[in-house]
């Protein structure tokens, strides 16, 4: 039976990049458990699960249009540095909160810290990145 949209499914995968660095994996872990088709997961990997049988395995390259889209510069932004409480000691790398006018909290990575800002970038860590993935089926449930 070949995996079709709103179908349930469990899959092993593991993701890399082009020079081999692995990013995630669900080994050593449960399979990842999704609904195909219901944008739970990026849209190059739900494609390439759809039609899938139990058992098979597939490796796939995704291009960042189909992973987790390009680098947005609109959101990489600049902040005074004085905006940030005198205690904190913010590095490039260290991961913020940063608050939505409409409340929500969503998080940025500081990319470079002088005396008076600080940037900080709300792109996906893996937004405007080449992603390798082997998949296999473990289950349609």
């Amino acid at each position: 039976m070949a995996v079709k949209k709103g179908d349930k499914v469990k899959v092993d995968y593991t993701g890399k990049f082009d020079d081999g660095t692995v990013f995630d994996t669900s080994e050593g872990k449960q399979p990842l458990e999704f609904e195909v088709g219901s944008g739970m997961i990026i849209k190059g990997f739900d494609d390439a699960v759809m039609g899938m049988e139990k058992g098979q395995e597939k490796d796939i390259r995704l291009e960042s249009k189909e992973a987790y889209g390009d680098v947005n510069p609109a959101l990489v932004q600049k902040i005074p540095r004085d905006k940030l409480p005198p205690e904190q000691k913010p590095e490039p790398g260290m991961m913020v909160g940063m608050m939505t006018p409409d409340g929500k909290q969503i998080p940025a990575r500081i990319t470079e810290v002088n005396d008076k800002e600080i940037t900080i970038d709300i792109n996906h860590p893996l937004a405007g990145k080449t992603l390798n993935f082997k998949i296999k089926l473990v289950e349609i449930i």
